[in-house]
């Protein structure tokens, strides 16, 4: 057997790939674009391509290959996918190599790394729930990723939070991803700044600068040491490039009506969700990635105090920062290989030390 697998994880916009060996090392990585807009054909082209690149790059042939993947997907695999355009692609068409492959999910991937090597290590039961342009959920039962009957569980961000509320792309009503993914907290931040401008005067827009989301999860920084913030977008400013969700929480943190509005219902939609969650499996904790998670404090200490709120018989369970951050995804993909290559417990002694070396980008 070799003593490295190819794991490639396969986004929308982007792959990233590496060797990753039997101890954990992670011997090398790559990144590439996803050609998505040349059609699902191209797409696996271009992977077998990446596959066959960082195999070249390692000493003889990988002992297996893990792939994690967008969309409906079992272990050899990938059903459908929306995002890329791909139907029923068999995991060995992914690779021009003669060794084990295994597909997974691409959040389940994620969950899977965060459960073997990272932030529910420990924990058999949990929530992995990234939140970044659209949010979807891992969920670890009895130490395993579970994709449910037909590999469509774990879609907690088509939970109708606000039955009443807006229409989400997905056709549903009141969805959580409609109010608290980052790409909705930044829409919804630009359409109240809109609606604002068309009933006052273009020079009475609120316009005050905010500092970023990272000052405000920092307990040393005090106000009037922040570092320079991003200003609030104006409202009477047609050409004015839209918030991002970094931009909308620190607003929110130094009183901006309409980014507290925003923030808040975010916040109240998340603890919706997490305690129907929580009251349904039973988590051991909640462990919370993607690219909001980064907000920090101005995230998990009002939700955690919310979720505590809703939950008047039993307590909330903790929540917790996810640990692998953008490589979640690859290493899963990494324990994925391993386990197609015949090792059933890969990672269980993996150091995480090594997972977080300079080699590691």
């Amino acid at each position: 057997m070799s003593s490295y697998v190819v794991a490639l994880d396969v986004g929308g916009t982007a792959m990233k790939g590496g060797l990753v060996s039997a101890s954990g090392e992670v011997l090398l990585t790559d990144r590439r674009p996803t050609p998505r807009v040349d059609g699902p054909l191209r797409v696996i082209a271009a992977i077998r391509t990446f596959i066959d690149d960082l195999a070249q790059a390692g000493h003889g042939t990988p002992s297996g290959v893990g792939l994690a993947v967008p969309g409906l997907v079992t272990e050899d695999r990938a059903v459908y996918s929306a995002n890329i355009g791909w139907k029923d692609v068999l995991a060995t068409d992914f690779t021009s190599l003669s060794v084990p492959v295994r597909l997974g999910h691409d959040v389940r991937t994620g969950g899977l790394a965060e459960r073997v090597l990272g932030a529910g290590r420990s924990e058999p039961d949990f929530l992995f729930l990234p939140i970044g342009t659209g949010i979807a959920g891992a969920m670890i039962i009895e130490g395993r990723p579970y994709g449910g009957s037909s590999g469509w569980g774990g879609e907690i961000g088509h939970i109708s939070v606000f039955p009443d509320g807006e229409r989400c792309a997905c056709g549903q009503i009141g969805c959580l991803e409609t109010y608290a993914s980052a790409a909705s907290v930044g829409r919804r931040y630009g359409e109240r700044l809109s609606r604002a401008a068309s009933v006052q005067r273009p020079d009475t827009a609120y316009s005050a600068p905010g500092p970023s989301a990272a000052a405000y999860s920092n307990p040393a920084s005090a106000p009037g040491a922040y570092p320079a913030p991003p200003s609030a977008p104006a409202a009477h400013s047609a050409s004015a490039p839209p918030a991002s969700a970094e931009d909308v929480v620190a607003l929110a943190m130094r009183g901006d009506p309409d980014a507290s509005a925003v923030w808040d219902e975010a916040l109240e939609a998340l603890s919706i969700a997490l305690a129907s969650y929580t009251l349904l499996l039973d988590p051991s904790s909640i462990v919370i990635g993607g690219g909001l998670a980064e907000a920090g404090a101005a995230l998990f200490d009002p939700l955690a105090e919310r979720l505590e709120g809703r939950l008047t018989f039993r307590s909330a369970p903790p929540l917790r920062h996810a640990a692998l951050g953008m490589n979640a995804g690859m290493l899963g993909a990494a324990l994925l290989g391993w386990q197609a290559a015949g090792i059933a417990d890969a990672g269980a002694s993996w150091a995480l030390d090594v997972l977080r070396s300079p080699s590691v980008p």
